[in-house]
């Protein structure tokens, strides 16, 4: 079965906004949409993280199974959003279906959602979370492995290690917790197409929130 996915080629032609000043993105840009459309089948990158607990934790421990991964950003008002609830429950029902949720904090130290020790250790919690894993990707590699920008950004690899989805979480790209309702989650979609067998509908979605605020990139703005 062949899946249309995003290119991380493509990343570069998105135009996103940072948390200073949170811009609502359209979901349906037409240039992004078009990469997506001709990108082709992307085998998602390997990597290796430290989970919040310490552990080594790789992609490929998970072979076989279906991963979301979810770059998040506590301080973020669009993720703030989404954990008014809604990323909680859709991470522990796919958690109980047999998903691999890992949940990556790409920000550098010192920049806004950069979390390490106790905090990190204890952030499943503060946020009644229902991820299996919380990584810590400092140095940003990871996150700019996958073409990451924005907090949320989401990506959904089957088993076989193919990107089936890739971008936004869903189609109201604002930070507002009441239109969370009536919103259609690209993720929630995705895993519930994979999940029955069927080529996965929306393939990719232009992300919105928060621009990650990667090591090197935030040192430039300080200079």
């Amino acid at each position: 079965m062949k899946y249309t996915v995003f290119s991380f080629a493509a990343a570069s032609v998105l135009l996103l906004a940072g948390c200073s000043q949170p811009a609502e993105q359209k979901a349906d840009q037409p240039a992004a949409k078009e990469a997506a459309a001709n990108a082709g089948g992307q085998v998602a990158p390997a990597f290796q993280l430290a989970s919040a607990d310490g552990k080594q934790v790789s992609l490929a421990d998970f072979r076989g199974k279906t991963v979301v991964l979810e770059w998040t950003n506590e301080g973020c008002p669009y993720v703030k959003k989404h954990y008014s609830g809604a990323m909680q429950k859709l991470q522990k029902e796919a958690v109980a279906d047999g998903v691999v949720w890992l949940t990556i904090v790409s920000s550098a130290p010192g920049e806004q959602g950069f979390v390490e020790g106790e905090s990190a250790k204890n952030w499943g919690q503060r946020f009644n979370a229902g991820f299996t894993h919380l990584l810590l990707d400092p140095t940003g590699a990871t996150g700019r492995a996958y073409g990451a920008k924005t907090t949320p950004d989401m990506r959904v690899i089957d088993g076989e290690g193919r990107i089936i989805y890739a971008g936004g979480i869903d189609d109201k790209p604002t930070n507002k917790v009441e239109d969370l309702a009536g919103a259609r989650n690209f993720v929630r979609a995705a895993l519930d197409d994979h999940a029955a067998g069927r080529p996965v509908t929306t393939a990719f979605a232009q992300p919105y929130g928060c621009a990650i605020k990667y090591a090197d990139e935030a040192a430039s703005t300080k200079t």
